[in-house]
């Protein structure tokens, strides 16, 4: 019992961490790049993606068809947060995501990204 107390405290503590993440498909080479608030949401977009509940829906269906272990996820850069009083993390993230799309460019037969008008 002390062990679940113990392990319950250490996530709590785990400080919360925004960033880019990138989801590789190993088989085609595509990739899609998104950007969370917090890092530990990433079990839940997995868990999205073997209930089949994705919005993407050619990530879905590539899932799917593959498996999840043609897939790898991973963190790209962590946002580094400032401790300024005008600090927006809502737009500094984007801004990092932006970076991110504009140098892997993962659309069309490259990823599975949408074009965003910024």
């Amino acid at each position: 019992m002390d062990r679940k107390k113990e392990l319950k405290q250490q996530y709590k503590e785990t400080p919360i961490e925004a960033g880019v993440y990138q989801i590789k498909n190993t088989q085609n080479g595509k990739v899609f790049i998104g950007s969370t608030k917090n890092f530990k949401t990433l079990n839940g977009l997995k868990f999205s993606l073997e209930a089949g509940s994705l919005m993407n829906k050619e990530l879905q269906e590539d899932w799917r068809q593959y498996g999840a272990s043609a897939f790898s996820i991973d963190i790209l850069e962590t946002l580094k947060k400032k401790d300024e009083p005008y600090f927006n993390e809502k737009e500094a993230l984007l801004e990092l995501e932006y970076k991110w799309l504009d140098q892997l460019q993962p659309y069309e037969e490259r990823g599975y990204n949408k074009k965003k008008i910024r």
